[in-house]
């Protein structure tokens, strides 16, 4: 995500490297390089030219600190204005009414449908509503029955009238049986089409004036670049939508949408879709955002995702097992379970501070887990338990069952006994004290 963009913005503020001041030729030098990396990420030239005239009316005349240099000063009013360009602030959605109603807009193959119960998902886990799905795509039999599919692996009932080809009435019905069985959320999703037509305006129109929903959010496929802008323009001049949902922004996207929508519709970005599953969904932070583009990372989003998958009880328990040294391999297990939980591994490591550059060239399959899953899964569950007692011939059987070889059981055994060691030292007060005191300017601190 923001890959290249990243990198063609790090080479621009190398042209100050080395510069003791900021002056009017190294500036204009800077923010050219800074334009075409934003007209590379298909951000509109309208756009691009003004994000890049406030930077330079910001950076010249500026007086740079002797701690601060012109690249790092520049880059901090590039943070800041991308921020403002994105929305500045994280713009909530509305859950008053009861029922809440949401509708969704969007050309056809955006992300509506899957977006729907994304949505449903996170209204149910994170604010305790009971949702309801509403299938309005009267047009594609199909849509009906993945909305139902959807709902039924997260749990949410879908209401649907495929004899009917009346949208407007199938919404007003759900929205009544919404009432009378105690769904505080109603979620319709709507047809699409492969452009913007008349037909398709006059519907979307005739819903929301039917349903008055609390929320109207425009879903966009990010990945069409500056099409996803101009599309955003024709509906917000029909529809006067609340929000904007970017989808498919863990894929091959250069971001020109995420950057140029909020200036050219004067609507906030709500959520974006960061993956295929049905947790993968993000509420829209402008300054988080700014600091993964600009090669920061984003730590607080990535903490977020660790509070939502690690139960508290379970992690004390776990604290107590490590200090106990009865940490297992049915403990380890459940852990690499709890991280592919938070989302695809390269994302999340791009999340880490420095991170994204070092990861850039390394392919990291979601998969990664799969084989040391293998091994553990392959073991009994006396082996699990008691790690040491799995000998030569143990491990033999270990490996023919996990598809692997002798040499990689030996490799996990071996790194997760270090790991178990490690975890003990940690969580004994007293070894961590004489282990800090041993590393070099770290005696004092340790008295």
């Amino acid at each position: 995500m923001f890959e290249n963009l990243s990198d063609k913005l790090e080479h621009a503020f190398k042209v100050l490297k080395g510069h003791g001041q900021i002056t009017e030729i190294n500036v204009a030098e800077t923010v050219k390089e800074i334009r075409r990396a934003l007209l590379d990420a298909d951000v509109s030239y309208k756009v691009a030219k003004q994000f890049t005239d406030e930077i330079r009316q910001k950076a010249l005349g500026q007086n740079v600190l002797g701690a601060v240099s012109p690249g790092q000063l520049l880059t901090k009013i590039t943070h800041d204005e991308l921020e403002n360009l994105m929305g500045g602030e994280t713009a909530d959605i509305d859950l008053s009414g009861n029922p809440t109603v949401f509708l969704m807009a969007g050309l056809q193959g955006s992300g509506k449908t899957t977006f729907s119960a994304k949505l449903a998902t996170f209204l149910k886990s994170k604010k305790g509503k009971t949702p309801l799905l509403v299938a309005c795509d009267v047009y594609r039999p199909a849509a009906i029955d993945q909305l139902h599919v959807l709902g039924e692996q997260i749990g949410v009932q879908v209401f649907s009238d495929k004899e009917s080809k009346d949208p407007v009435s199938i919404a007003k019905r759900a929205i009544s049986h919404a009432k009378t069985n105690a769904f505080n959320v109603v979620i319709v999703d709507t047809a699409g089409r492969l452009a913007v037509d008349t037909k398709m305006m006059n519907e979307i129109s005739a819903i929301k004036k039917a349903i008055n929903p609390n929320e109207t959010l425009f879903v966009v496929d990010s990945m069409t670049g500056q099409d996803a802008v101009n599309t955003a323009k024709e509906f917000n001049e029909r529809l006067d939508f609340e929000g904007v949902v970017l989808t498919k922004l863990d894929g091959d996207t250069r971001g020109g949408a995420a950057l140029s929508i909020r200036s050219i519709v004067n609507k906030p970005i709500k959520f974006v879709g960061t993956g295929e599953k049905m947790d993968a969904l993000d509420q829209f932070h402008p300054s988080r955002m700014a600091d993964r583009i600009l090669g920061m990372g984003d730590i607080v989003s990535f903490v977020e995702r660790a509070q939502d998958q690690f139960d508290e009880e379970e992690a004390r328990k776990l604290q107590k097992k490590i200090a106990k040294n009865t940490f297992d391999f049915n403990d380890f297990i459940g852990q690499l379970q709890q991280i592919k939980k938070m989302g695809n591994v390269k994302d999340l490591m791009g999340m880490i501070p420095g991170m994204g550059k070092a990861l850039k060239n390394v392919d990291i399959d979601d998969d990664a887990f799969k084989g040391i899953e293998a091994i553990i899964k392959s073991m009994t569950e006396q082996e699990r338990v008691n790690p040491q007692i799995i000998n030569g011939s143990r491990r033999r059987r270990i490996a023919t069952g996990s598809g692997t070889n002798v040499q990689e059981v030996n490799r996990l055994i071996k790194q997760f006994d270090e790991t178990r060691k490690m975890m003990r030292m940690m969580t004994n007060k007293q070894n961590m004290m004489k282990m800090m005191s041993k590393m070099p300017g770290m005696g004092k601190m340790g008295k």
